[in-house]
């Protein structure tokens, strides 16, 4: 989402575009049958359309690419691109021109431009190109934070920001498991790779992504002959899935779960055959503990010190029926808007309810959520959690920074 915070006219326009591949233009074909009313004008119609493929006009998918409108998903890892220009539409020249691009995350602020040295001057309907790249290593909100200070030619110096918020996320929220083994040949002559296998724990079944389709039959990645040369290195893939019966339970899979153990048969040049098998291979999941607390909704931006409302998801991932009672506590930049201490009601095991929360942000620039604690009356336990989210806080009454 974008959002300026320069209120008056400026002498220049800045526009921010992911680069990203474009996709083929999507349309929702109307048809009827021949005895119906409209008879052949659908088809008619649907014919002459330029974006729909011709002989398959009913088809979903057309013929043209359409480029991207928003920044879209960004998953944990890949390379996030865009392209920057800044724009003279006034009919001056402007001087000194700085041009900065920072991302900021919840734990660190990078600066992503390409050049820190101004440009001496940009005449009338003249631009200034800048494309930027990171790859994202964390997940969570991230803000692409473009400023843009200059000089108009009657000497008065003027600077605006833009805000772009994404969210990098995981390519799946699931409780899929990913596991990469890397096996080298570390002896001095070449060994031929029997097999190598992963034997799944009692709670996972394995999906081996070594093989490309190929046909009736899957092709390995590494070729026909499965020959390791000496000091080469192979990396191996599995994809490991919760078995249906403790995927549905919440809180089953967490902590920290065994996952299986690597199976690696191979023969060497005169056809001794090699076995080595791992111990329990282990991996360290997400633990939620006995609550679990998300976010159902957030806005992209907010207002400084005006009220704004997220939707907080409560799951109860034990084993027992809890009674629970919600406090809300104030931070340095957050305050939270109603009654402290309210009863919940009871929230059965592996079941959540979804609880509306209004607060305000005294502080500007990203700022985390925090000072919600949960308390089971039960057990007399009580929840704490800090740095739920991130939220952009803009000062919509001012150009300068707040």
């Amino acid at each position: 989402m974008e959002v300026n915070q320069a209120k008056q006219e400026h002498l220049l326009a800045l526009k921010v575009m992911r680069l990203t591949k474009p996709t083929l233009f999507t349309n929702l074909p109307v048809t009827c049958e021949d005895r119906d009313l409209p008879g052949d004008l659908f088809c008619q119609l649907m014919r002459e359309d330029p974006s729909t493929i011709k002989g398959a006009e009913t088809l979903m998918l057309g013929e043209m690419l359409t480029l991207p409108q928003n920044f879209g998903n960004i998953f944990l890892g890949e390379t996030f691109s865009s392209y920057i220009s800044v724009h003279n539409d006034s009919s001056q020249v402007v001087k000194d021109i700085l041009v900065k691009a920072d991302l900021q995350t919840s734990s660190q602020r990078l600066n992503l431009s390409a050049s820190n040295s101004a440009v001496a001057e940009l005449k009338p309907e003249c631009c200034i190109d800048d494309v930027i790249h990171h790859e994202v290593k964390e997940i969570g909100t991230h803000i692409l934070v473009c400023a843009v200070s200059y000089t108009t030619q009657y000497g008065e110096k003027l600077y605006f920001r833009k805000f772009f918020k994404f969210q990098s996320d995981l390519s799946s929220v699931t409780d899929e498991v990913f596991l990469e083994a890397q096996i080298q040949n570390i002896t001095t002559s070449p060994m031929f790779m029997e097999k190598v296998s992963l034997e799944p724990s009692l709670m996972y079944n394995v999906t081996e992504l070594n093989t490309v389709a190929c046909g009736e039959q899957g092709e390995s990645t590494f070729g026909k002959m499965s020959y390791l040369q000496p000091m080469d290195t192979r990396q191996y893939l599995y994809c490991l899935k919760p078995k249906p019966e403790y995927a549905e339970k919440a809180g089953v899979i967490k902590g920290v779960t065994v996952i299986g153990k690597l199976d690696i048969v191979w023969k060497t040049n005169l056809g001794e055959r090699g076995r080595l098998q791992t111990s329990q291979l282990q991996r360290m999941a997400p633990g939620y503990g006995d609550i679990r607390l998300s976010l159902e909704m957030i806005p992209d931006t907010v207002n400084l010190e005006q009220p704004f409302e997220i939707i907080c998801k409560i799951t109860n991932c034990s084993e027992r029926t809890m009674d629970l009672v919600l406090e809300m506590c104030n931070t340095r930049s957050i305050h939270w808007c109603g009654v402290s201490g309210r009863q919940l009601g009871k929230v059965s095991p592996a079941a959540f309810l979804s609880l509306p929360l209004t607060l305000l942000s005294s502080v500007q620039g990203l700022q985390s959520i925090s000072g919600l604690r949960l308390t089971d009356t039960f057990l007399k336990r009580t929840y704490e959690y800090d740095d739920i989210a991130q939220v952009c806080v803009v000062c919509p009454f001012t150009s300068n920074e707040c």
